[in-house]
């Protein structure tokens, strides 16, 4: 059974975004309650997040960004954006918080103490930008985490594969003139936020380093492996990464309130073991996993235990 890490923390939950909105703290709650309800929790090795510093935020977000988030929070300013992205007092560490469990298990896994870390965090990172909030995110914990890897590291190759149901403009945007990142996604099309159309290919010296697979709303299980076998598998193939991330939201599921694109919780687990094969062949197995949507609380927990046990295998 492959070492599997799992990064969560009880202060995931106060980041405080109101009644109502859809990434309200129970999505963390409940999907450890019910990790916890299954034989395989207790084969997870459990590590304790830590806080990500200003400067390790400013690899991917200016320095300046990054202080007036935090005064707005500390100023009691609950909305960041034109109205999606929520935040109390607590947000902004708790935000710190969430970066900084990527970092941990990108050391983790670089390490070689674990094939593989679930990060089970939030705020989501996204849709966030170099210098804009939205999209329910204050920093982009992914692109950091890349970035990270890369400094910290030494690592020259990173990709993330992002199947989260909602294009990651951030992620696409912070890397789009990068080699050194192969950005990939599977969302649904045109949808918020309007961005990851298929000639997205990036500019520059990173043209070629983006690949967005579009999908028409009601596209299930057989379209999304499809554009694995034929699209997402070769370029990772081609592209040999060093470290393999992933934008891991669950708002495909069928079930899933805020999108309509049909995956199953079997889907994701087949997704997982396609991604764990690229990791065997080209970075010694290495995957960081970061919870980004899901807004059915069922739906979500049940995909979250299909991906962690496909990783334990």
């Amino acid at each position: 059974m492959n070492r599997v890490g799992f990064i969560y923390h009880p202060d995931y939950l106060r980041h405080d975004t109101g009644a109502g909105h859809p990434e309200r703290p129970a999505r963390v709650s409940s999907l450890v309650n019910h990790l916890l309800a299954i034989p395989e929790w207790h084969s997870l090795m459990h590590i304790q997040p830590r806080s990500a510093t200003v400067e390790e935020l400013a690899l991917v977000h200016p320095d300046r960004y990054i202080r007036s988030i935090e005064a707005r929070c500390r100023d009691g300013e609950t909305i960041l954006d034109d109205g999606d992205t929520h935040v109390s007092r607590e947000s902004f560490g708790v935000a710190l918080l969430a970066a900084g469990g990527v970092f941990e298990g990108i050391d983790r896994v670089m390490r070689s103490e674990f094939r593989s870390v679930f990060c089970a965090v939030r705020p989501p990172g996204h849709h966030a930008k170099s210098t804009t909030a939205m999209g329910f995110c204050l920093f982009n914990n992914v692109a950091a985490g890349a970035r990270y890897a890369e400094r910290r590291h030494g690592i020259e190759r990173v990709a993330i594969v992002d199947w989260d149901v909602h294009h990651g403009n951030g992620t696409q945007e912070i890397f789009y003139e990068d080699p050194s990142v192969l950005y990939i996604s599977l969302h649904q099309y045109p949808f918020y936020p309007g961005t990851g159309a298929e000639d997205e290919r990036g500019i520059g010296r990173g043209k070629g380093f983006t690949l967005n697979c579009p999908m028409q709303a009601g596209s299930g299980e057989r379209e999304y492996l499809e554009a694995f076998e034929k699209k997402i598998l070769p370029a990772l193939d081609q592209f040999k990464p060093e470290l393999l991330m992933i934008s891991a939201g669950f708002d495909a599921h069928k079930d899933d309130p805020l999108a309509g694109i049909e995956l199953t919780e079997g889907s994701f687990s087949k997704m997982t073991k396609m991604l764990m094969d690229v990791a065997g062949e080209h970075c010694e197995g290495r995957i960081v996993s970061v919870l980004e949507g899901g807004y059915d609380l069922g739906a979500l927990a049940r995909s979250v235990e299909a991906h962690i046990r496909e990783l334990l295998r």
